[in-house]
């Protein structure tokens, strides 16, 4: 199935896990997102993995999106990817973005996130990876 035969937008949850409270970018992202015509759902701050990984199962959602700046990233993301992992949710593609070291990026992705977006990436960069990467459910 194509971008062009969904009959329904790409469902993206934009989460801010742990303890970080600079939520400004993740707020720009998900009206960003939703101008491109993704529906958008945005958990808000200092959200748990368990949080995380439940309000994805709940929504039913195509993409995990994390916003982190706090450097707890090799903790709290390696975690959303495990309890996806443990829901069957093999299919949802989850991606990061926030300050994260190159080194940390490799890793990160060898566990299981799709993408990691650094400072300076647009709006227009990531709506594109989600729409080549995301799952194409009806």
């Amino acid at each position: 199935m194509t971008e062009n035969e969904r009959t329904t937008p790409i469902r993206v949850l934009i989460a801010k896990p742990g303890l970080d409270g600079h939520d400004r970018g993740a707020k720009v992202l998900a009206r960003g997102l939703r101008d491109e015509g993704f529906e958008v759902i945005y958990t808000g701050l200092r959200q748990t993995p368990e949080m995380i990984a439940d309000a994805a199962e709940q929504e039913d959602v195509d993409v995990i999106g994390m916003s982190i700046l706090s450097g707890a990233h090799m903790t709290l993301l390696p975690r959303v990817a495990e309890l996806c992992r443990e829901r069957g949710m093999d299919d949802v593609l989850i991606a990061a973005g926030g300050i994260i070291p190159d080194a940390d990026v490799t890793k990160l992705k060898a566990i299981g996130i799709g993408e990691v977006f650094g400072p300076g990436t647009s709006i227009g960069q990531i709506a594109r990876y989600f729409r080549e990467h995301a799952r194409r459910s009806a």
